[in-house]
């Protein structure tokens, strides 16, 4: 008999694989600059196939999730690793402190921006939102040799708003403002860009006081949301 997560990993399959679309995929793969394979199915279709899939069945348990997102990530297209993380936002209220440990692992396997900012700032924020007393873990995350674990900590709270943590938010920028990697200067930029959106002055003055650490790239992405609502 099969456990509850591999009916979902299975019932994804059957779905999803009748629509293979060799010619697309071939598009996505190369927007991807190769790293992965592609079935070609675009995100609205591969939404809709996935929830009329998974309708009827039960609401999982956190194990289920957690081996749901495991078996998505051992599947060779692109698009299984976007189902798993739609399925874990689907069930985030099932999900405890532990899962922190399940993403971290999402993050650094397979890893590219468009699974590791997604799981960054709608499930890493998200566990840290419920459970405060993860956001320590990113002052370990920040500091790691793995850049996408450091871009994971400089984004985590990219949807929290009023409730960002401007202090860690600005520690760690100036943490990587000297990284000379192009996905954590720009995290760097987008993470404050956000954030003039809730604190523009207090955004503007990190700026001015460390115009000379921060990187081009980064203080230039910070004020693009500014320089647009000015024009």
């Amino acid at each position: 008999m099969s456990s509850p997560a591999t009916t979902v990993v299975e019932r994804l399959a059957e779905a999803f694989e009748p629509h293979r679309d060799e010619a697309r995929a071939r598009q996505m793969r190369a927007y991807m600059r190769d790293q992965f394979p592609f079935l070609g199915i675009m995100k609205t279709e591969r939404v809709r196939l996935s929830r009329a899939a998974l309708a009827g069945l039960r609401r999982p348990s956190e194990r289920d999730v957690d081996e749901v997102a495991i078996g998505c990530w051992e599947r060779d297209e692109r698009e299984y690793q976007y189902a798993g993380i739609w399925y874990v936002r689907r069930n985030a209220s099932v999900l405890g402190p532990g899962f922190l440990a399940t993403a971290k692992r999402l993050i650094t396997t397979k890893s590219w921006w468009d699974t590791v900012d997604d799981l960054a700032a709608n499930v890493v924020g998200g566990l840290i939102a419920r459970h405060q007393e993860l956001a320590s873990t990113m002052d370990g995350w920040i500091g790691s040799k793995n850049l996408w674990l450091s871009r994971s900590a400089l984004i985590h709270q990219l949807r929290y708003r009023a409730e960002t943590d401007a202090d860690r938010l600005f520690a760690y920028c100036l943490r990587r403002a000297g990284d000379t990697d192009f996905f954590i200067r720009k995290a760097i930029g987008w993470a404050l860009r956000e954030y003039t959106k809730t604190d523009a002055e207090a955004v503007v003055g990190f700026l001015r006081e460390n115009a000379e650490a921060l990187s081009g790239l980064s203080r230039n992405e910070a004020v693009k949301w500014l320089n647009a609502s000015r024009a």
